[in-house]
């Protein structure tokens, strides 16, 4: 199925998705409980769901502050080329940046980057900038800093 095709969801394929959401380690029994289905139907339905491409994977969430990076801070770049390749080889290599997005207006790209320190996020930055001109703003805080997905 095509990525942009919108997929059919039901009241028990959203309960599915919120459910998973919240805990995607929830036991296929267990999840068959809260959303009042046999085990065998749950796990065909969450088997449909993968297939689609409406769940695209499992992960855990990890509090960058505890492994070593009490700075983030989101980096503009205003790249001058059509040519992505340096900037995906750049970012690529350059694990401190956790999302990379291609955006309309001024800038091409805003990217998300950790940093163990100010100096740290300095060095990140002075690689950015060879790409392009940038401008970074440093988080404060997040008070949203993930929202789970409620289909459309």
């Amino acid at each position: 199925m095509p990525v942009n095709e919108r997929f059919g969801l039901d009241d028990v394929d959203r309960a599915i998705l919120e459910h998973l959401q919240r805990d995607g380690r929830t036991a296929v029994a267990e999840l068959a409980r809260q959303v009042n289905l046999s085990a065998s139907a749950t796990a065909d339905r969450v088997r449909r769901l993968s297939d689609a491409g409406v769940i695209t994977g499992y992960s855990v969430t990890v509090d960058p502050e505890s492994v070593g990076y009490s700075v983030t801070a989101f980096v503009r770049l205003a790249y001058p080329s059509g040519n992505y390749k340096p900037f995906n080889d750049l970012v690529t290599a350059t694990p401190e940046v956790i999302e990379a997005h291609h955006v309309t207006g001024a800038d091409c790209f805003i990217i998300k980057v950790l940093a163990r320190s100010m100096r740290d996020l300095e060095r990140i930055t002075g690689r950015l900038a060879t790409l392009g001109g940038i401008t970074t703003s440093v988080v404060y805080s997040s008070p949203v800093p993930s929202r789970h997905i409620t289909p459309a």
